[in-house]
């Protein structure tokens, strides 16, 4: 996250941000940033929670579906390797 902030740069933000708010207010600013940070977290992850759902809906077979196109697949190469055979017999 802060990957072109070195050390004494950081040390020097937190001396500004304690000579503007007060040792007083430090704590209570970090509670709501925390609090800030983990409403944030948890609508990204509703935003994920919901969209796994909406994919799951659309491929409702699930499993079966699977077996299915796995069937298909091994149709096609089975095809595809009658038609070379026939074409190196031309």
């Amino acid at each position: 996250m802060f990957l072109f902030i070195s050390g004494a740069e950081i040390v020097f933000i937190f001396f500004v941000v304690l000579l503007i708010f007060g040792a007083d207010k430090i704590p209570s600013i970090a509670r709501t940033l925390a609090k800030g940070v983990n409403q944030v977290r948890n609508a990204t992850n509703e935003i994920k929670t919901e969209i796994q759902k909406s994919v799951d809906t659309k491929n409702p077979a699930g499993d079966a579906g699977k077996g299915i196109k796995n069937q298909v697949d091994k149709v096609k190469e089975d095809f595809d390797e009658l038609t070379d055979s026939i074409k190196r017999d031309l």
